[in-house]
């Protein structure tokens, strides 16, 4: 028997085009100073980077609203706010644009956040930050639960290598396919960079 390999967006005819920029919110989530020179280095940071600060400036010139979320450390921990809990200053917020702190993966648990995107009237989101696998996942498939529409940028994300719970280290790279291709499968359209909406 031969079947076509499908997502479950495909098989339900559901809109396979980015979020348009007109209806979405961009979330940057945890471009934090952890990631770069910190204990939680990320393969293929300083491309992810730079990719966010082209998706950003897209965002700032189209009028998109800008959230910035930070993960809130605490003190001689990860993301210490004085030392990985900074944020990187390739992408620093700019005044007027929104800065949530959160505790968890999912942006929305126990922030402001959704609360603050109904504000703006946007139903589509943007996602780029990091990890893939972690916040970025985390927060994609809560926003489908919430009725968002969302897209994940993949040149705008990054992750790192993992303890394989079944033996080994599981590379960074396979974890970025993977993390993305299960996100692709129902919870967001994946593109690979700015350039989707050129």
């Amino acid at each position: 028997m031969n079947i076509a390999v499908r997502t479950l967006l495909q098989m339900a005819g559901a809109p396979l085009h980015p979020s348009p920029l007109e209806k979405s919110a961009l979330l940057l989530i945890d471009a934090q100073e952890e990631y770069r020179h910190g204990r939680l280095p990320l393969a293929g940071i300083d491309s992810a980077l730079a990719a966010c600060k082209t998706l950003l400036d897209l965002a700032r010139d189209q009028a998109v609203p800008v959230f910035h979320i930070f993960h809130q450390g605490k003190t001689g921990g990860l993301f210490d706010p004085a030392e990985g809990g900074a944020i990187l200053p390739d992408v620093r917020p700019r005044e007027g644009e929104t800065v949530i702190g959160k505790t968890l993966p999912n942006a929305f648990a126990k922030t402001e956040l959704e609360a603050q995107l109904r504000a703006t009237g946007r139903s589509e989101l943007i996602i780029a930050g990091f990890m893939t696998h972690m916040c970025i996942s985390a927060t994609a498939r809560c926003a489908l639960d919430l009725g968002y529409r969302s897209t994940v940028v993949a040149a705008a994300t990054a992750t790192r290598d993992l303890p394989d719970p079944l033996g080994g280290v599981a590379a960074a790279g396979d974890i970025q396919r993977i993390a993305l291709t299960e996100l692709a499968d129902r919870f967001a359209i994946v593109v690979s960079d700015a350039t989707a909406w050129r």
